[in-house]
């Protein structure tokens, strides 16, 4: 499985404006949970830390 950041000679940089995950979604910082995900109305509090 080839990743984003794979490939090039050496030790080679990202080469993308933005890290990616191995499926090319943006990775730090970027949400990538759905909107309107099935499980939300389960979700009633954040859980403490």
């Amino acid at each position: 499985v080839d990743h984003p950041h794979g490939g090039g000679e050496g030790r080679a940089p990202i080469g993308r404006k933005k890290p990616a995950t191995p499926w090319g979604y943006p990775a730090l910082g970027r949400r990538s949970r759905k909107r309107k995900k099935y499980s939300d109305n389960l979700i009633l509090r954040r859980r403490s830390k």
